[in-house]
């Protein structure tokens, strides 16, 4: 991908000496890895740019007695971190993609959607049970998460177990884990655990059939203001074109069927021979309901380029003026198909019930 480094050599022959680019962040150590990982890259096609890193608690970060599903906030990890993007205080933002909503708040936007690590979750084990998978757990083992999403998929594979909240970051709840007797197993994403050099940990890694990622995970986001042209196109370059596509399907899988951490919908996608494949699902909160089903779409991942159209070029939150609009718009359009089938099929439903009962527990 020859754009890449045209792109960057262009964007450092214009920008000022030393300018001082700020990088905001949430606190905690997962946080501050993937953010570090981003301005490496940055500092390597920028070399005479300075980056200063501003790390920041988030809704998410404060409220850990509560599930993540029933603080009824779209934007838990979000929201202070574009405070400061909107004051000028910090000129981009590092996130976990599936932390950002499919509709940012005006003015905002993602400019960078790095390559995408292990998306599938993984299943860590209590030390007493290590060598185990959640399949052959004691009868009435106690699993910990966060997510509506996995616990209805798991629920309905592994009805043997019980599934309970567990809140917290990753160090703590792996603290949770060893250290109380309380779970036998949590399960977290594969892509954290890797990042924070946790290998050892990992168990089992949980496959599609037994439970399908969130939308956008294992992929980190650089949020950005929509209209500060400099920073969008120093940041462009980061664009990794296939996570970019599968990631486009995925949220405009979720935005149109209008999920969101409250109801549990999941995804898995891949791309092959020319092929963007997405299959999606949504689950009622015990599992017992589901439907799910698979599109395809001929796309093919392009090289970057350097000019693209004058107009909005949102799609689902992420503007990608380097990579040609017409695979973007058929990711785009494959998601939307498959929410569509989806919702013909009564997936409305199956969403509306479990937001009630969510509200109501």
């Amino acid at each position: 991908m020859s754009g890449n480094g045209d792109a960057a050599a262009t964007a450092e022959e214009n920008s000022p000496k030393m300018r001082v680019i700020r990088v905001g962040t949430r606190k905690s150590q997962l946080a501050r890895i993937q953010t570090d990982s981003v301005v490496a890259t940055l500092k390597a096609l920028y070399p005479s740019l300075q980056f200063e890193i501003i790390a920041m608690s988030t809704t998410g970060d404060k409220i850990l007695d509560t599930a993540l599903s029933k603080i009824g906030e779209k934007s838990l990890f979000t929201k202070e971190l574009e405070h400061a993007l909107e004051k000028n205080e910090v000129d981009l933002v590092v996130h976990s993609l599936k932390d950002l909503p499919t509709v940012l708040p005006p003015g905002f936007t993602i400019g960078a959607i790095c390559k995408r690590e292990n998306p599938h979750d993984a299943v860590v084990f209590h030390p007493k049970f290590v060598g185990k998978t959640l399949e052959t757990l004691p009868e009435k083992s106690v699993v910990g998460t966060s997510s509506l999403r996995r616990a209805a998929q798991l629920q309905r594979k592994f009805s043997h177990l019980e599934f309970r909240s567990i809140r917290g970051n990753l160090n703590t709840r792996l603290r949770k884990l060893d250290e109380q007797q309380e779970f036998s197993a949590i399960i977290l994403a594969t892509a954290g655990l890797q990042r924070m050099g946790w290998h050892n940990r990992v168990g089992q890694i949980l496959h599609p059939e037994e439970c399908m990622y969130a939308v956008g995970q294992g992929a980190l986001g650089v949020e950005v203001r929509a209209k500060d042209q400099d920073i969008l196109d120093l940041v462009g370059v980061l664009h990794d074109p296939e996570t970019l596509l599968r990631c486009i399907a995925e949220r405009a899988f979720l935005r149109h069927l209008e999920g969101g951490c409250s109801v549990p919908v999941a995804v898995h996608t891949a791309m092959k021979d020319g092929q963007l494949y997405l299959t999606g699902g949504v689950w009622s909160l015990d599992g017992s309901d589901s439907i799910q089903d698979t599109m395809q779409a001929t796309i093919h991942v392009p090289a970057q380029h350097e000019d693209g159209p004058e107009d909005d070029p949102q799609l689902v939150g992420i503007t990608a003026r380097n990579i040609p609009r017409g695979p973007q718009l058929a990711a785009q359009n494959l998601g939307i198909s498959l929410a569509n089938l989806l919702l013909s099929k009564g997936a409305k439903n199956i969403l509306d019930v479990a937001r009630q009962l969510n509200d109501t527990h």
